[in-house]
Protein backbone atom coordinates (compact mmCIF):
# COMPACT_ATOMS: atom_id res chain seq x y z
CA UNK A 1 0.00 0.00 0.00
CA UNK A 2 1.17 3.46 -0.67
CA UNK A 3 1.33 6.24 2.23
CA UNK A 4 -0.47 8.84 1.97
CA UNK A 5 0.78 12.15 4.78
CA UNK A 6 -1.66 14.70 5.51
CA UNK A 7 -2.10 17.09 8.37
CA UNK A 8 -4.86 16.99 11.29
CA UNK A 9 -6.15 19.18 14.17
CA UNK A 10 -7.10 18.90 17.34
CA UNK A 11 -11.34 19.27 17.97
CA UNK A 12 -11.18 20.85 21.19
CA UNK A 13 -14.96 21.15 21.21
CA UNK A 14 -17.61 18.33 19.82
CA UNK A 15 -21.03 18.35 19.52
CA UNK A 16 -23.47 19.11 15.99
CA UNK A 17 -23.19 22.66 16.83
CA UNK A 18 -19.43 22.46 16.59
CA UNK A 19 -19.11 20.01 13.85
CA UNK A 20 -21.66 22.12 11.51
CA UNK A 21 -19.12 25.33 12.27
CA UNK A 22 -15.93 23.25 11.00
CA UNK A 23 -17.55 22.44 7.70
CA UNK A 24 -18.60 26.05 7.23
CA UNK A 25 -14.92 26.70 7.49
CA UNK A 26 -14.03 24.13 4.82
CA UNK A 27 -12.76 21.29 7.05
CA UNK A 28 -14.18 17.91 8.15
CA UNK A 29 -14.43 16.63 11.70
CA UNK A 30 -12.61 12.88 12.18
CA UNK A 31 -11.76 11.09 14.58
CA UNK A 32 -8.58 8.40 15.06
CA UNK A 33 -9.58 5.37 16.53
CA UNK A 34 -7.95 1.82 17.62
CA UNK A 35 -5.44 3.18 20.27
CA UNK A 36 -5.19 3.83 23.80
CA UNK A 37 -7.82 6.23 23.32
CA UNK A 38 -10.09 8.00 20.56
CA UNK A 39 -8.81 11.64 19.22
CA UNK A 40 -11.16 13.76 17.96
CA UNK A 41 -9.73 15.83 14.62
CA UNK A 42 -10.36 18.38 11.95
CA UNK A 43 -8.52 18.07 8.83
CA UNK A 44 -8.97 20.68 5.68
CA UNK A 45 -11.28 19.35 2.63
CA UNK A 46 -8.96 19.41 0.50
CA UNK A 47 -6.34 17.39 2.13
CA UNK A 48 -8.67 14.38 2.15
CA UNK A 49 -9.52 14.67 -1.96
CA UNK A 50 -6.60 11.78 -2.81
CA UNK A 51 -8.03 9.70 -0.16
CA UNK A 52 -11.80 9.81 -0.79
CA UNK A 53 -11.66 9.79 -4.39
CA UNK A 54 -9.97 6.77 -4.93
CA UNK A 55 -11.33 3.09 -4.67
CA UNK A 56 -7.89 2.65 -3.75
CA UNK A 57 -7.00 1.92 0.05
CA UNK A 58 -4.02 3.69 1.20
CA UNK A 59 -2.13 3.94 4.61
CA UNK A 60 -3.10 7.69 5.91
CA UNK A 61 -0.24 8.71 8.24
CA UNK A 62 -1.86 11.82 10.02
CA UNK A 63 0.06 14.25 11.71
CA UNK A 64 -1.48 15.92 14.96
CA UNK A 65 0.23 18.59 17.42
CA UNK A 66 3.80 17.37 16.65
CA UNK A 67 2.80 13.29 16.77
CA UNK A 68 2.29 11.09 13.92
CA UNK A 69 -0.62 8.31 13.64
CA UNK A 70 -0.75 5.83 11.12
CA UNK A 71 -3.97 5.08 9.86
CA UNK A 72 -6.06 3.93 7.51
CA UNK A 73 -9.55 5.37 6.23
CA UNK A 74 -12.55 3.15 7.63
CA UNK A 75 -15.47 4.66 7.23
CA UNK A 76 -17.32 8.28 5.83
CA UNK A 77 -20.52 9.62 6.23
CA UNK A 78 -21.73 11.53 3.52
CA UNK A 79 -24.78 13.92 3.56
CA UNK A 80 -27.82 12.44 1.81
CA UNK A 81 -28.56 14.92 -0.81
CA UNK A 82 -25.75 17.21 -0.74
CA UNK A 83 -22.93 14.78 -0.23
CA UNK A 84 -21.06 16.74 1.81
CA UNK A 85 -18.16 14.88 3.66
CA UNK A 86 -19.75 14.84 7.79
CA UNK A 87 -17.36 12.69 9.05
CA UNK A 88 -14.69 10.62 8.95
CA UNK A 89 -13.28 7.58 10.79
CA UNK A 90 -9.55 6.88 10.76
CA UNK A 91 -8.79 3.14 12.15
CA UNK A 92 -4.95 3.62 14.06
CA UNK A 93 -2.91 0.17 12.92
CA UNK A 94 0.43 -1.35 13.71
CA UNK A 95 2.90 -3.03 11.85
CA UNK A 96 2.76 -6.40 14.09
CA UNK A 97 -1.03 -6.46 13.92
CA UNK A 98 -3.33 -7.69 11.16
CA UNK A 99 -6.21 -5.28 9.74
CA UNK A 100 -9.08 -6.04 7.34
CA UNK A 101 -9.96 -3.77 4.64
CA UNK A 102 -11.89 -3.78 1.85
CA UNK A 103 -10.11 -3.96 -1.38
CA UNK A 104 -10.69 -3.65 -5.05
CA UNK A 105 -10.91 -6.01 -7.88
CA UNK A 106 -9.03 -5.82 -10.96
CA UNK A 107 -9.11 -8.13 -13.78
CA UNK A 108 -6.00 -9.31 -15.95
CA UNK A 109 -4.77 -11.35 -18.41
CA UNK A 110 -6.86 -11.81 -22.18
CA UNK A 111 -8.82 -14.49 -21.37
CA UNK A 112 -10.01 -17.44 -23.13
CA UNK A 113 -13.46 -16.22 -23.48
CA UNK A 114 -12.61 -13.09 -25.07
CA UNK A 115 -10.67 -15.10 -28.03
CA UNK A 116 -14.08 -17.01 -28.23
CA UNK A 117 -15.45 -13.63 -29.02
CA UNK A 118 -17.44 -13.47 -25.19
CA UNK A 119 -17.18 -10.71 -22.74
CA UNK A 120 -15.77 -10.92 -18.99
CA UNK A 121 -18.05 -9.29 -16.73
CA UNK A 122 -16.29 -7.74 -12.89
CA UNK A 123 -19.00 -8.75 -10.70
CA UNK A 124 -17.67 -8.54 -7.25
CA UNK A 125 -15.58 -4.89 -7.46
CA UNK A 126 -14.60 -5.03 -3.83
CA UNK A 127 -13.45 -7.87 -1.58
CA UNK A 128 -12.44 -7.82 2.40
CA UNK A 129 -8.96 -8.60 2.74
CA UNK A 130 -6.78 -9.51 5.68
CA UNK A 131 -3.17 -8.77 6.60
CA UNK A 132 -0.46 -7.08 8.33
CA UNK A 133 -0.88 -3.10 6.96
CA UNK A 134 2.90 -3.05 5.02
CA UNK A 135 2.02 -5.85 3.40
CA UNK A 136 -1.47 -5.61 2.11
CA UNK A 137 -1.97 -4.67 -1.48
CA UNK A 138 -3.57 -1.86 -3.62
CA UNK A 139 -5.49 -4.01 -5.43
CA UNK A 140 -6.34 -7.94 -5.49
CA UNK A 141 -5.42 -9.00 -9.35
CA UNK A 142 -6.95 -12.06 -10.56
CA UNK A 143 -6.06 -13.54 -13.46
CA UNK A 144 -8.59 -14.72 -16.45
CA UNK A 145 -6.37 -15.84 -18.49
CA UNK A 146 -7.67 -19.33 -18.12
CA UNK A 147 -11.92 -18.06 -18.02
CA UNK A 148 -13.76 -19.81 -20.83
CA UNK A 149 -17.08 -18.85 -22.39
CA UNK A 150 -19.74 -19.94 -19.56
CA UNK A 151 -17.77 -20.01 -16.72
CA UNK A 152 -16.90 -17.77 -13.24
CA UNK A 153 -14.29 -17.30 -10.96
CA UNK A 154 -15.18 -17.76 -7.77
CA UNK A 155 -13.55 -16.04 -4.56
CA UNK A 156 -12.51 -19.94 -3.30
CA UNK A 157 -10.55 -20.17 -6.52
CA UNK A 158 -8.46 -17.38 -5.37
CA UNK A 159 -5.15 -17.12 -2.88
CA UNK A 160 -2.66 -14.36 -2.26
CA UNK A 161 0.47 -14.33 -0.88
CA UNK A 162 0.21 -12.77 3.13
CA UNK A 163 -3.45 -11.74 2.48
CA UNK A 164 -6.40 -13.25 3.37
CA UNK A 165 -9.76 -13.11 1.62
CA UNK A 166 -12.58 -13.62 4.32
CA UNK A 167 -15.32 -13.49 2.49
CA UNK A 168 -17.68 -16.45 1.59
CA UNK A 169 -15.94 -18.90 -0.84
CA UNK A 170 -18.75 -19.06 -3.22
CA UNK A 171 -18.73 -15.39 -3.71
CA UNK A 172 -18.66 -15.10 -7.82
CA UNK A 173 -15.75 -12.17 -8.94
CA UNK A 174 -15.65 -12.66 -12.67
CA UNK A 175 -18.14 -14.31 -15.52
CA UNK A 176 -17.49 -14.95 -18.92
CA UNK A 177 -20.73 -14.23 -21.38
CA UNK A 178 -21.42 -14.84 -24.96
CA UNK A 179 -21.65 -10.94 -26.52
CA UNK A 180 -24.65 -10.26 -28.45
CA UNK A 181 -23.13 -9.72 -31.54
CA UNK A 182 -20.44 -12.79 -31.23
CA UNK A 183 -24.21 -14.83 -30.93
CA UNK A 184 -25.24 -13.37 -33.61
CA UNK A 185 -22.14 -14.23 -35.83
CA UNK A 186 -22.57 -18.08 -34.32
CA UNK A 187 -26.37 -18.31 -35.53
CA UNK A 188 -25.78 -16.90 -38.96
CA UNK A 189 -22.88 -18.89 -38.98
CA UNK A 190 -24.62 -21.88 -38.62
CA UNK A 191 -27.55 -21.42 -40.63
CA UNK A 192 -24.91 -20.46 -43.55
CA UNK A 193 -23.63 -23.94 -42.91
CA UNK A 194 -27.38 -25.57 -42.76
CA UNK A 195 -28.65 -23.59 -45.72
CA UNK A 196 -31.66 -22.18 -43.02
CA UNK A 197 -32.63 -18.72 -42.19
CA UNK A 198 -30.33 -17.80 -39.21
CA UNK A 199 -32.44 -17.16 -36.02
CA UNK A 200 -32.17 -13.98 -33.79
CA UNK A 201 -30.00 -13.83 -31.30
CA UNK A 202 -31.34 -13.47 -27.84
Amino acid sequence: MKTIEINGSLRTETGKKFAKQYRKNDQVPAIIYGGDVNIPIVIVKTDLKPIIYTPIVHIVKIAVEGKSYVTILKDIQFHPVSDEILHIDFLQVYEDKKVTVSLPVVLTGQSEAAKQGGKVLLITRKLRACGFPQELPETLEVDTTNLGLGKTIMLGDLSFDKVQLIDLKSIVIASAQLTRAAKGTQAADAAAATGAAPAAAK
